[in-house]
């Protein structure tokens, strides 16, 4: 999740400081370890609908769930959030002993190796690397996959054998059929309005999972959040919500996307360090939104409307 700014006086927001996430460490440009970050606070996540109570039954039947939803909406959010909460139901206060979090951002060059593991050549010796789908499985983690359609079809195949009864990984280059961890679970991520004829998740993959559907939280759950994130008086937090709200009207105008909750966070700290409201929203939203001028005027002349 990107780093995020707040005044020196108050502790960095939820997001910049609660990450849950694998941080590989790279020697000669290849994947060397996967580091297992566990923090003591709870992620901020506000329940829009029964989303943590369908993701908790999940993961006691070990059922792989698919999170779908358009961009910056807290699909991410919410899995560091249940990873917390789950570690913490595990563990019994024994944070050691729970499953972690790795998360792989998808993207089109990610290949099987880079998520099972590879040979390395260190010195005078060959030696196997896991990769991060590997590790999790080993360790009882979560593994959450964000973005799946943008990796390639072979390499979306490979969780496959994961996603039912079998529960293994079979790991070719080493001739292993690897049997998760009784604590592993699986969990992808997509967002549906960027699907096309060529990035589209097949059926054969979307059948195995448990699907839970995020949209933006209606404007008054919206506020929470962007004054829980941002330090802003809830107001003006309110204020952006409705933005947000406007702004995803003009979809059926043209716009491409709809504005983010994680946009108007970000237009509610440049608030909070002074930046004035109507051009805090025309550098992180319109500018971010679209590079079409007659939708940032749009987008802009709205901003006018709510802050005058």
């Amino acid at each position: 999740m990107p780093p995020q700014c707040a005044p020196a006086t108050k502790p960095l927001p939820g997001a910049a400081r609660n990450c849950f996430s694998c941080i590989p460490s790279l020697q000669s440009g290849q994947l060397d370890r996967v580091e297992f970050s566990r923090v003591s606070d709870q992620p901020y996540y506000l329940p829009i609908g029964d989303e943590v109570a369908i993701f908790s039954a999940a993961y006691e039947c070990r059922l792989p769930v698919l999170l779908k939803g358009p961009t910056g909406c807290g699909k991410t959010r919410f899995i560091e959030h249940m990873a917390h909460v789950l570690r913490g139901a595990a563990a019994n206060g024994n944070a050691e002993e729970a499953p972690s979090l790795i998360t792989v951002a998808c993207h089109e060059d990610l290949t099987g190796s880079d998520l099972v593991g590879r040979y390395l050549i260190k010195g005078d010796e060959t030696v196997w690397i896991d990769g991060p789908l590997t590790q999790a499985v080993k360790a009882g983690a979560i593994c959450y996959l964000d973005e799946i359609v943008e990796a390639r079809k072979d390499t979306i195949v490979l969780i496959h054998p994961l996603t039912d009864h079998r529960r293994i990984l079979p790991i070719d280059k080493k001739g292993e059929i690897l049997e998760a961890h009784p604590d592993f679970l699986l969990v992808i991520s997509y967002n549906p309005g960027y699907q096309s004829v060529l990035k589209d998740l097949k059926h054969s993959t979307r059948q195995r999972f448990v699907t839970i559907d995020f949209d933006y939280p209606p404007r008054d759950k919206e506020a929470q959040v962007i004054a829980h994130e941002s330090g802003l008086a809830i107001e003006q937090a309110m204020e952006l919500a409705k933005l947000g709200e406007k702004v995803r009207h003009l979809k059926a105008s043209g716009l491409e996307e709809g504005v983010s909750t994680r946009l108007l966070i970000y237009a509610a700290q440049l608030i909070g360090q002074g930046v004035p409201p109507r051009r805090a929203c025309g550098v992180a939203v319109s500018k971010s939104l679209t590079d079409d001028h007659e939708s940032q005027r749009a987008i802009e002349e709205l901003a006018a409307a709510i802050f005058p």
